[in-house]
């Protein structure tokens, strides 16, 4: 497990332009989703993690790699909350037919995360 960034809108603008690593932007949605990793065990540990996302993930999904959990992700933001990197952070979004799958899913962990840092009263700006 990797020593993850700090959740600020520094740490959303280098998921947007790919200065972080993907297992990092996954282990950061992982972590704010709850799931621990237990160094002892080697084992991921879903105490902490939703019913929703437990049933259908008992260990966390790989969101870059599966559409299927980045969807997951994308419904379970509020309407309010689903155009947060362009209203927070003035994100203009990638250019069409310049933009690959993993962008956008990298685009859409970063509003998770942006709609988590709003809805826990986490500072963004």
């Amino acid at each position: 497990m990797l020593e993850l960034p700090p959740l600020n809108t520094n740490t959303i603008w280098s998921i947007l332009n790919e200065e972080i690593e993907d297992d990092t932007v996954n282990q950061l949605v992982w972590h704010y989703l709850g799931y621990r990793y237990n160094q002892s065990t080697q084992q991921w540990e879903s105490d902490r993690v939703t019913e929703k996302w437990c049933e259908e993930y008992p260990s966390p999904p790989d969101f870059i790699a599966y559409r299927p959990p980045t969807m997951k992700l994308t419904r379970s933001i509020p309407r309010e909350n689903k155009q947060l990197l362009k209203e927070a952070l003035g994100f203009k979004g990638y250019k069409i037919g310049e933009f690959s799958p993993r962008q956008a899913r990298r685009a859409t962990m970063a509003n998770w995360l942006l709609n988590y840092m709003k809805t826990h009263d986490i500072v963004i700006g």
